[in-house]
């Protein structure tokens, strides 16, 4: 048995122009209204499959752990963990999970490894019963970061997790012996230096979780692409080709960032161009 259930975490205020990079305002207001300071809602969306008496959390968005300046600044809207919140409504609590899988270390995906800030206390690290997994090559990135991306990581996290004994670092392949053989990977360059796609088999066509390859329905739209990604050219040659083979496996897509469309189904029309079907606020997805 196998069930797939999305989950909210943190949500956040960010510059739409940022978000969706090249794309003119006057093209992306159509998909995200902006509020007076042009940001737009975003969400921060895991993905909980329990399966062989096993819980697996992909991504745990950006927690509580800011201080509340840094908060304001990078627009988190809730004081609490709110994905702890989601895990208490499914009957868990973070030492449940048994893997947390890690499409990489930007603070927005991997933030909610980290308790709730408290004034004067360190930062602590959640999932006491997990082993994470990433990407080698991530975190190679993270630990030695770029000029451009530095501020995305968080060192402090990333000392917690080389300490924790618990970090899996895998290669670029296309199967991970822990997950086990009904997992798929795919990789990706353009967001972010080895960016880690899981894709999971379903009855109803695979499911994977894009991270920021794709973060919501409008990035779907292949010359879409973010203002933070780090090689955009090279990101919708691999958004195409994942695109592609999913709408050829009646594959689903399941958003990170969008705050209304959590899953949905690859189409494409007669003119070659993708788009979504089956578009689901939340999913819970069950296999036998």
């Amino acid at each position: 048995m196998r069930t797939l259930t999305t989950l909210i975490g943190n949500s956040q205020k960010l510059d739409g122009g940022a978000m969706f990079g090249n794309a003119p305002k006057a093209l992306w207001q159509r998909w995200m209204q902006a509020d007076d300071l042009n940001r737009i809602d975003l969400g921060c969306r895991a993905l909980l499959v329990q399966e062989d008496e096993r819980n697996i959390l992909i991504e745990t968005g950006i927690g509580a752990f800011f201080s509340p300046e840094l908060k304001q600044r990078f627009g988190v809207q809730e004081e609490r963990h709110v994905l702890l919140d989601s895990l208490a409504a499914v009957g868990l609590n973070d030492a449940d999970i048994d893997i947390v899988v890690l499409t990489h270390l930007h603070f927005d995906h991997a933030g909610g490894l980290l308790a709730a800030w408290q004034d004067g206390q360190p930062a602590r690290l959640l999932f006491p019963n997990a082993r994470f997994v990433t990407g080698r090559r991530q975190w190679q990135r993270a630990c030695k970061p770029h000029a451009r991306d530095r501020a995305s990581y968080i060192p402090e996290l990333l000392e917690l997790l080389e300490n924790s004994g618990r970090l899996h670092l895998i290669e670029e392949t296309e199967h991970c012996e822990l997950l086990g053989p009904d997992w798929r990977l795919h990789w990706s360059d353009g967001h972010t230096p080895g960016q880690l796609l899981p894709e999971v088999a379903m009855p109803g066509g695979p499911v994977v979780f894009p991270g920021d390859l794709i973060p919501g329905a409008p990035w779907v739209h292949l010359p879409i692409t973010m203002g933070y990604d780090r090689f955009p050219e090279g990101l919708i040659e691999e958004k195409e080709a994942l695109l592609s083979d999913l709408f050829s496996r009646g594959g689903r897509l399941v958003f990170t960032h969008d705050p209304n469309v959590a899953l949905g189904r690859v189409t494409r029309d007669e003119k070659g161009r993708f788009g979504l079907d089956e578009a689901e606020k939340a999913a819970h997805l069950l296999a036998n």
